[in-house]
């Protein structure tokens, strides 16, 4: 499924303040907790939970988040079918972004061990 310009740019202007609960809310209830999700957006990002906190309070958009962000380089690791469409055939950069981060969230939601979900083997290192 290809994204529409239209979609994009809804994306775009969303804010991280109004999506961040709807994570928490979906980690917590799939007894996960706020530190894994934390250690998640972190791993993608680069925010500690203090600049995490920052952008929240600022209502930054999407876009302004992840202008922000120093992406992690596994990033592209992030693969798979989240919300219709294949992360890895997103062509709008900071659409395939936001989806990364959703995808990271569906994983620790579903219970995946957080070596998985942070693309490392088991001596630590990543893939």
């Amino acid at each position: 499924m290809k994204t529409t310009p239209e979609h994009n740019d809804r994306i775009a202007k969303m804010t991280f303040a109004s999506v961040y609960p709807h994570y928490i809310n979906k980690v917590e209830s799939k007894g996960r907790t706020r530190e894994e999700l934390h250690q998640v957006i972190q791993w993608l990002t680069g925010f500690d939970y203090k600049k995490l906190q920052q952008l929240i309070d600022e209502k930054v958009t999407f876009e302004t988040f992840f202008k922000r962000a120093k992406l992690n380089p596994n990033a592209h690791l992030i693969t798979g079918v989240i919300c219709g469409y294949r992360i890895e055939e997103i062509e709008n950069t900071l659409t395939k972004q936001v989806r990364y981060l959703d995808k990271l969230v569906d994983e620790l939601a579903k219970g995946r061990k957080m070596g998985k979900i942070l693309r490392t083997v088991s001596d630590g290192t990543t893939k």
